[in-house]
């Protein structure tokens, strides 16, 4: 059954549902031009397409991912769709690339493990430049390390702890990382910018040309769980427990603005994405409501209620060329997914 979900300024359609489209609940979503990748607890990652049908056809499946299944995937937004990174319970962290042939993926290679003890950190969020050649991985004690894609080596490593302010080059030769959890991660699309959200509520941004921190951030007491960099790379969102998404002017490290529903007690925001176009915040929360926010307005356009399970992640989908559908238009689409295990997708009711 299609829904129409009405707000003051935007309006859009339940466009479809894949029902248990994984056997467990999804925990990550990353989209590419022409696809959807998504990953659970099960061992399983699943492509569905999404520029060809709009029921969102399954066109590969990659058996035995991860054995204990994978919490975060990451792709670049904006970028040309041929890799993506997954990290699964297990502590593995592997690269994907895409053979434009047959566009079907496969395994590239797997990051070490590292045998340093100084580096005993589990690699917990991840996110790709927006050419596909360098990886933000986050760790359990802090940390952020960058690795050259193709190369397969790590070139920098930046540390909130004791050594904040300053990242260690060549493999990251620093002390012993002392910071809180890194729980999200973010590259800006113009490769100059790094930032980490943290168990404690620190958001901390980086500049990568100069190798050292440039902001801590403040605003957030409670762990962030998204950070997003806006994509003309102004802005940096970031939310989490606060059940408010904070929004900073990266020009001057300043906290400009607060994004959050009126009414009851916010539930914990677990993932947060820009539209292409920079106007619109999606945002997905542990009571199952999905919302849109106009940035500029400070409001929220539209509030979506398809489950009251847990949602873990939303994703903008790119704009395509292609309409899936007679009458549909080439509006904006979004998904959502979480504890029911289902992909819901969204389009834009009025696009053209």
């Amino acid at each position: 059954m299609v829904r129409i979900h009405k707000s003051t300024s935007k309006q859009y359609l339940t466009l479809h549902t894949v029902d248990q489209a994984h056997p467990t609940e999804i925990f990550s979503l990353a989209p590419t031009p022409n696809a959807l990748i998504s990953a659970s607890g099960s061992s399983h990652l699943l492509v569905h397409s999404t520029t060809t049908s709009p029921t969102f056809p399954l066109t590969q499946t990659l058996s035995n991912a991860h054995r204990l299944g994978c919490h975060h995937i990451t792709t670049a937004r904006g970028g040309p769709g041929n890799t993506f990174v997954s990290v699964g319970f297990g502590g593995d962290t592997k690269v994907w690339h895409r053979n434009p042939e047959t566009d079907q993926w496969a395994l590239h290679w797997t990051l070490p493990t590292p045998d340093n003890k100084k580096e005993k950190g589990d690699v917990w969020a991840v996110a790709l430049s927006a050419d596909e050649g360098y990886l933000a991985a986050t760790t359990s004690d802090g940390r952020i390390h960058v690795w050259d894609v193709l190369g397969k080596a790590k070139i920098q490593t930046y540390e909130t702890g004791a050594s904040a302010g300053g990242g260690g080059g060549g493999g990251g030769q620093g002390s012993v990382g002392t910071g809180s959890f890194a729980m999200a991660v973010d590259l800006s699309r113009d490769g100059k910018f790094t930032a980490s959200g943290h168990e404690n509520g620190g958001v901390y941004v980086f500049n990568n040309d100069a190798g050292r921190m440039v902001y801590s951030l403040s605003g957030l007491a409670k762990p962030i769980r998204a950070v997003a960099f806006s994509p003309g790379c102004k802005r940096l969102a970031a939310a989490g427990n606060a059940g408010i998404i904070a929004i900073y002017d990266m020009q001057h490290g300043e906290h400009v603005a607060n994004l959050s529903a009126t009414g009851t007690r916010p539930a914990w925001i677990t993932s947060i994405d820009w539209n292409d176009t920079g106007e619109y915040l999606l945002s997905g929360s542990l009571d199952g409501k999905v919302r849109v926010w106009d940035v500029a307005r400070g409001v929220c356009v539209a509030t979506h209620s398809e489950t009251e399970s847990a949602l873990w992640c939303v994703r903008w989908l790119p704009k395509s060329e292609k309409t899936l559908a007679p009458g549909m238009g080439k509006g904006e689409m979004f998904v959502a997914a979480g504890a029911n295990r289902s992909l819901t997708f969204y389009r834009e009711a009025t696009g053209s």
